[in-house]
């Protein structure tokens, strides 16, 4: 097991009542073991239904029409259930968007740990309680002997947070899926969470996907960042290189639409238009409705990715 991550032309879909929805359409991506890759876009652009792809709980609505995803060199979705499930928890682990609804809000939050360690790890019985604690430690909960019978209503959002990181670690998984970790907590909350999962990533060499709405925060904690809209990967870059050079407009939209340090509300621009319905037929680029920059061959297909320099690519028949 190496810890890698590679996405390889995924595509997916929902099948509703009123037709399918082209929720993934030929998603490539790849992590290297100890990165943290950052994915970013509006909500609705395809990033939590990725997540859940690569860790093999699709809504029973889902159809994969093609692609793989490769996890340390098992096809995670060739593989038969049992197989995923004896990867889940143990090589790769997910912090879910809410954690008190990810949580059992009837069971101690220390005895849900003991429950990830007995299916996964070679823990015995007597040593399931100090190995919790510790769990919880690593995780720099205060106190962590009494929050150990805590319950999840108990605890506030941070704190409900860091448990639900503490189950993801447990058992020193390859891979982490953040989605969303920061959902609704204070924006000093926000910092531990994410300084946390930053050094735990460092100092494993844990490979991390971090699944976010907020391009200033993959700025500040990722290596890498992939650009996603309407179920399409468009630009994949390091931080640096995206957050200087952004060559694909929607980057360029998405930067001008983040706020900083320096910036004032007069000086953020929106973002024109809304996604497309991904129901009907589109054309090649998903933005081309809400591009300034469109050209006939916006249209056509296939759409190119196109290397702006070494770790950058771009996938517009147009890009800066």
């Amino acid at each position: 097991m190496t810890g890698q991550l590679q996405i390889d032309r995924l595509s997916l879909v929902f099948r509703t009542r009123h037709g399918a929805v082209r929720a993934l359409e030929d998603v490539s991506l790849s992590i290297e073991r100890g990165e943290i890759l950052g994915v970013v876009g509006e909500s609705g652009s395809g990033k939590s239904v990725l997540a859940y792809a690569v860790i093999g709980l699709q809504d029973p609505a889902a159809e994969v029409l093609g692609g793989r995803i490769l996890f340390g060199g098992l096809d995670m979705l060739a593989a038969s259930e049992q197989a995923r499930a004896d990867v889940r928890g143990r090589e790769l682990a997910m912090i879910f968007q809410s954690p008190r609804t990810a949580l059992n809000p009837i069971r101690k939050v220390g005895r849900q740990i003991e429950d990830i360690l007995r299916q996964h790890a070679n823990v015995s019985s007597g040593e399931l309680r100090r190995h919790a604690i510790n769990a919880l430690a690593r995780v720099r909960i205060p106190d962590p002997e009494r929050r150990y019978h805590a319950y999840p209503f108990e605890l506030s959002g941070g704190m409900c947070q860091r448990v639900m990181i503490a189950m993801a670690l447990a058992c020193s998984p390859f891979l982490l899926i953040a989605d969303e970790p920061t959902t609704g907590l204070d924006v000093t909350t926000q910092a531990v969470i994410m300084d946390l999962i930053r050094d735990l990533s460092r100092s494993a060499r844990m490979s991390t996907l971090l699944i976010t709405h907020d391009l200033g925060l993959a700025g500040e904690y990722c290596d890498r960042i992939a650009v996603m809209h309407a179920g399409h990967v468009v630009e994949v870059a390091s931080v640096e290189k995206l957050l200087d050079h952004p060559a694909h407009p929607y980057t360029q939209q998405l930067l001008g639409a983040t706020p900083t340090p320096q910036s004032t509300i007069e000086g953020l621009t929106a973002i024109p238009g809304q996604l497309p319905d991904l129901r009907h037929d589109l054309p090649a680029c998903r933005f081309s409705a809400r591009c300034a920059r469109r050209v006939a061959a916006c249209e056509e297909r296939p759409l190119p990715w196109v290397s702006i320099g070494p770790d950058h690519l771009v996938r517009c028949q147009v890009p800066l």
